[in-house]
């Protein structure tokens, strides 16, 4: 019996002192680690079996540089945080992983350093096999700004349930750097009915610099900007399913070059429009204005000949509404049921009060040139001919005399050839912030800017 107690005993003094042991290491009265794992932590993992360098989490801080010679995966949300910096070579090709919904954000404060070149552009693209890809295999990019946006409070979140904000008081916020840059195959759905576009901006400001990106087989728009005042140049939209260019929510910057080229037989469910602008979604008056000029597009629809079969989800090549002050000049909007349409009263009094301009600009190959919201009696079809303008319909895409076709999917070719009416008209006269060029859509008839750096054939091309 004594013996059994001693054992007893022996093993109940091991226990406590294993127990008081185990109390000092951890010394934190919650029972917890101190220093436990973060399960958000950025992290750059190598994949052997892919061959892929997977990148996940929230880079909180610092700088992290990509390397060229690398192939990445994006898994799930992958945010750079207020204070850190994601810098990216030129050369460098990033996929997106279609389980996970891979999806770039730089928030409020984060900085994305993305420089390519024309014979090394940096590449977003899906990571399904050549010949398999498709519109929404990933989310797409994403960018938060301090610039103002129009929402109450001056900020807002956006959807999809990444709670990342935008808007601030800092027009001249700098968010780094996106220069020969292609996105492809992004426009996932996050939750239901609330998709990425290939390029979502919220209050991104002036500081920052957009150059060069072209957007590809989006699966809902290909750029859209939420408030601030970016400018850009040089962008490329193209077969993208929704909007190709989407301005709301007051901003207010300049563009300048931009080409967008649709495919015929896909277009989306809620209506596919080369331009979409609001002020904000009901209309307001709420300020700043979405005040953003468009200058030197050249924006190809659906119609390579007018009444050919096409997706009947195409609707109009600049849509403008709920008060929207947008401006388009020296420009050229051409293969769309209709050209333009000016969708409520408000930015019809934009456009009397010519906040709202439409200026050197042709419209082509459309069933209905112009249009207004059913009910309206607002005259567009003298407000657009308003001598000085410089506006102009033709009936026929042949009469903008393109050196080549435009509408050739896989080999586009956007150059004005000589005699084209695009060559010339186009007028800068009070206008600060653009290049003073003399010619109106996107290309001068010599130069295709495009060359080198964009692909339009990304579905058949080796990753």
């Amino acid at each position: 019996m004594k013996n059994l107690q001693k054992i007893t005993w022996f093993f109940l003094a091991l226990l406590l002192a294993f127990t008081a042991c185990d109390d000092n290491d951890n010394d934190n009265d919650g029972g917890t680690d101190p220093n436990p794992v973060d399960p958000t932590a950025f992290a750059i993992t190598a994949n052997a079996t892919t061959n892929l360098n997977e990148i996940t989490g929230d880079l909180k801080t610092g700088t992290i540089t990509l390397e060229a010679s690398k192939k990445y995966l994006l898994k799930g949300f992958v945010k750079i945080g207020d204070g850190a910096t994601l810098t990216i070579p030129a050369g460098t090709i990033i996929k997106g992983d279609f389980a996970s919904k891979g999806t770039l954000i730089i928030e409020r404060g984060g900085k994305i350093m993305a420089e390519g070149t024309a014979a090394q552009p940096i590449v977003f693209t899906s990571n399904a096999a050549k010949g398999s890809r498709g519109p929404s295999n990933w989310g797409g990019i994403v960018i938060a700004g301090k610039a103002p946006i129009n929402q109450a409070g001056g900020e807002a979140e956006f959807e999809g349930g990444y709670k990342v904000k935008f808007g601030g008081t800092e027009p001249n916020d700098n968010s780094g750097k996106l220069k020969y840059v292609r996105i492809e195959f992004g426009g996932i759905a996050l939750l239901p009915n609330q998709e990425i576009n290939g390029l979502t901006m919220g209050g991104v400001g002036a500081g920052t610099e957009i150059d060069y990106v072209q957007v590809s087989y989006s699966g809902d728009d290909a750029f859209e900007w939420f408030g601030g005042t970016v400018n850009a140049k040089h962008l490329i939209a193209y077969r993208t399913l929704d909007d190709d260019f989407d301005s709301d929510f007051g901003y207010s910057g300049k563009i300048q070059y931009a080409v967008a080229s649709r495919d015929p037989l896909n277009a989306d469910q809620s209506g596919s429009n080369g331009f979409e602008s609001d002020n904000d979604p009901t209309g307001t008056d709420a300020t700043p204005k979405t005040s953003v000029m468009f200058s030197n597009v050249s924006l190809f629809g659906p119609y390579k000949t007018t009444g050919m079969s096409i997706d009947p989800n195409f609707k109009t090549g600049v849509h403008i509404r709920r008060n929207s002050a947008m401006s388009l000049l020296n420009s050229v909007v051409a293969g769309y049921p209709t050209g333009l349409l000016i969708d409520d009263a408000k930015s019809e009094a934009n456009a009397t009060a010519n906040a709202l301009q439409i200026k050197n600009t042709i419209i082509a190959a459309a069933t209905t040139p112009l249009a207004v919201k059913s009910g309206s009696t607002w005259d567009i079809n003298t407000w657009f001919n308003t001598a000085g303008f410089g506006n102009s319909i033709v009936t026929a895409n042949a009469d903008l005399m393109m050196a080549g076709d435009p509408y050739g999917l896989t080999t586009p070719n956007f150059q004005p050839a000589a005699g084209s009416p695009l060559l010339t008209g186009a007028s800068f006269t009070g206008l600060t912030g653009f290049d003073a060029v003399t010619y109106r859509g996107a290309f001068d008839g010599t130069t295709d800017w495009t060359a080198g750096w964009a692909n339009f054939n990304p579905q058949n091309t080796d990753y």
